[in-house]
């Protein structure tokens, strides 16, 4: 299997699929809303990450073929003028929900918004992002994600 093919959409679908975020993916195209650009941060700021569960590199190996990853689910909390720095998904294809208060995600195209009532944001192997929290109050998302094991 090539490394895009692991990385691709269906490596996304598999990774939703066995950490039981399917319904997450439902209207993934519709997004959040655009809003101005800012300079990309460098460096994580104000974040409490909390891992809810990981499956290991051997039942993702014998669940879906992928050789040498795992499958990781957090909780990822940006407090009050917090960040997440500016980082690529070429190996690692995600999935987030956010599930209170407002993830602003920085790309080189733009930014949007995205609080508990959008759709979750999809993050494949073309994906170059970042975070920011602009409001008064902590934001959390569930993110799903596999990662290269270690």
């Amino acid at each position: 299997m090539t490394n895009s093919a692991r990385t691709g959409s269906l490596g996304t679908l598999k990774a939703a699929l066995a950490c039981g975020c399917l319904g997450l993916v439902t209207g993934l195209a519709a997004g959040g809303s655009a809003t101005a650009q800012s300079a990309p941060p460098s460096e994580h700021k104000g974040l409490s990450v909390k891992t809810l569960g990981t499956m290991p590199e051997s039942s993702v190996k014998a669940t879906v073929g992928l050789e040498g990853h795992i499958l990781l689910l957090r909780e990822i909390t940006i407090a009050p003028g917090g960040q997440i720095a500016r980082h690529s998904h070429a190996t690692f294809p995600g999935i987030v929900q956010v599930v209170s208060g407002e993830w602003i995600e920085g790309r080189e195209d733009g930014e949007r918004s995205w609080t508990a009532d959008t759709p979750a944001l999809l993050e494949d192997e073309n994906t170059v992002n970042w975070f920011y929290n602009r409001g008064t109050e902590p934001a959390t998302a569930i993110v799903c994600d596999i990662k290269p094991a270690k």
